[in-house]
């Protein structure tokens, strides 16, 4: 577990030194008989609310944190601030434009920092503290992050917002378009990646011009307010983020009475569509994703192509928006004894060293009664898992499986809606449903990939050409890996990460990410003559 981990990692006492004054905790004493405190953030000032509500460390239950919980009484200020901000933005192409250099080098400044092996180290034991994984997992979330802020270091910023020009008609016409900010905005995140998606989806709002409301998942939200604590610390001016921990009820209702101009929003399909509701469809959203796997029929690199599968299944315990939900397998694997190495991999995994864990938003019991709503389908078997983890402290209010896998036929789960429901119904943990195929039925897999709603990621592990062409032609999913090394986690800094298929669709990372989600289009033309002597002024 944890303990183990951080025993396994923890550096002398020169490295906790060798921290800035920012990072104001030690990750290593926080425990229920010294519970670290957390600070909310508005208008560049620290405070408290008249309550705070404890935490339970999801290892033993310990209340291990104490988190402010802001009442509608005590939004105020919040909703004042965001008022505050005009629709053109803090900054924008043509006002106050230096402070795309501002932001270019505060990302250099962070980068730096975050480089430092202790500050990565800090972040990636913090991480594990509220969203168990294993250490090279909770560590990669801290280099993605560098890695994005050394992408926008300097003059990138500048350049993400890049304007155009356009001849006119006439001497003196000439059209201009600008990526313009929406001005005040609302940024909501996941707990399962407590740092990577808040941190970069912050800084692509601050960059376009925002000033944004940021809240992440209560459970976890403590790592941001390092985070935000860092720029500061890096040179980003102290009011430029709101920062506010507690219930998502009360952060509605601030986005609404401020009257937001844009809310990103990541996490569950429900939340996303009730937040549209409220938000009037001001919204931007990566909400759920029932990721697919298929295996085509040309096995080769059996070994690799199981260990991919295994990571994309139950790395941080399936605990990835973009984790293999499902897995379909041409007959071909099943009989190079693809499902065997998986469950062979499946069973290495254990709570010494975090490759399995606390599920945060499924229980135990949830998590089971699926796995046998599943079996009870007409030639379902328990693949493998499918029991409760031994010998361990998670409390109940958390979740805590083996890594299970469960075979439902390929016409069966398209048998009837109920089914069908049934076998797509996300389960956010180590729960994945298998099934096989043979060449007479890739329609049929394209029909279930069809059906589904939600359309994140997936993969398609083939080097065969032909069916990489009809499989990637007749779906939609945003990011899909493609070729025999394809997965379906894995979000770097290099790439497009975000759903397809819905006009609200948001992404992450990348400039067309962030020109998309934190910023609209503005043409202005300028046309400013000279007007022709003898010009005809004719009413039509």
């Amino acid at each position: 577990m944890w303990a183990r981990t951080l025993q396994h990692h923890t550096r002398n006492a020169q490295s906790r030194r060798l921290l800035g004054s920012w990072a104001n905790l030690d990750v290593t004493k926080m425990s229920g008989a010294n519970p670290a405190q957390a600070y909310n953030l508005v208008n560049g000032k620290w405070h408290l609310p008249a309550k705070c509500k404890p935490i339970p460390d999801p290892y033993n239950g310990e209340e291990f944190v104490k988190i402010p919980d802001p009442q509608s009484n005590e939004i105020g200020d919040y909703i004042k601030s965001l008022q505050a901000v005009p629709k053109s933005g803090v900054h924008n192409p043509l006002k106050r434009p230096e402070r795309y250099n501002l932001y270019g080098d505060v990302c250099s400044r962070a980068a730096i920092e975050l480089r430092k092996p202790e500050v990565a180290d800090f972040f990636a034991k913090l991480i594990q503290r509220f969203s168990p994984k294993s250490y090279p997992q909770a560590l990669a979330e801290a280099k993605i992050t560098q890695r994005f802020l050394e992408n926008f270091s300097g003059d990138s910023v500048r350049f993400a917002a890049r304007s155009f020009g356009q001849s006119g008609d006439h001497p003196g016409q000439q059209s201009n378009g600008y990526r313009w900010p929406f001005g005040p905005v609302g940024l909501i995140t996941p707990f399962n990646f407590p740092l990577e998606i808040p941190a970069l989806q912050v800084m692509g709002a601050l960059f376009m011009g925002n000033k944004p409301l940021l809240h992440v998942d209560h459970r976890v939200s403590l790592v941001i307010e390092m985070f935000v604590r860092m720029l500061h610390h890096c040179g980003m001016p102290v009011d430029d983020v709101d920062l506010i921990h507690g219930n998502g009820k009360v952060v509605g209702e601030i986005l609404q009475k401020a009257g937001v101009r844009s809310t990103l929003f990541t996490g569950s399909a429900k939340v996303a569509e009730t937040l549209a509701v409220q938000l009037r469809g001001k919204v931007f959203l990566e909400d759920a994703g029932f990721d697919w796997k298929v295996l085509g029929p040309d096995v080769s690199n059996l070994e690799y192509v199981a260990w991919v599968c295994d990571q994309d299944a139950y790395a941080c315990s399936g605990q990835k928006c973009s984790a293999q939900s499902m897995l379909f397998m041409h007959r071909n694997w099943s009989a190079a004894g693809l499902e065997d190495k998986l469950k062979t991999l499946a069973a290495k995994r254990n709570m010494k060293d975090d490759t399995i864990g606390p599920v945060i938003t499924w229980t135990t019991e949830a998590m089971l009664a699926h796995k046998d709503k599943l079996l009870k389908i007409p030639g379902a078997r328990l693949a493998f898992g499918g029991k409760e983890l031994q010998n361990h402290t998670v409390p109940k209010v958390y979740g805590a499986i083996e890594p299970t896998a469960v075979f439902v036929p390929l016409k069966e789960i398209l048998k009837d809606q109920e089914t069908f429901k049934t076998v797509t119904t996300e389960v956010f943990g180590p729960l994945q449903v298998i099934t096989e195929y043979d060449d007479s039925e890739v329609d049929d897999v394209l029909k279930v990939t069809e059906r589904m709603e939600a359309h994140l990621t997936a993969a398609i592990v083939s080097n065969d050409a032909l069916f990489l062409q009809k499989m990637l032609a007749n779906t939609v999913n945003g990011t899909t890996y493609a070729g025999i090394r394809a997965r379906t986690t894995g979000a770097p800094q290099n790439h497009w990460f975000g759903p397809a298929g819905d006009p609200r669709g948001a992404g992450i990372g990348t400039p067309e990410a962030i020109k998309l989600v934190w910023s609209c289009h503005r043409e202005i033309i300028n046309d400013v003559g000279p007007i022709p002597e003898g010009t005809a002024l004719t009413q039509t």
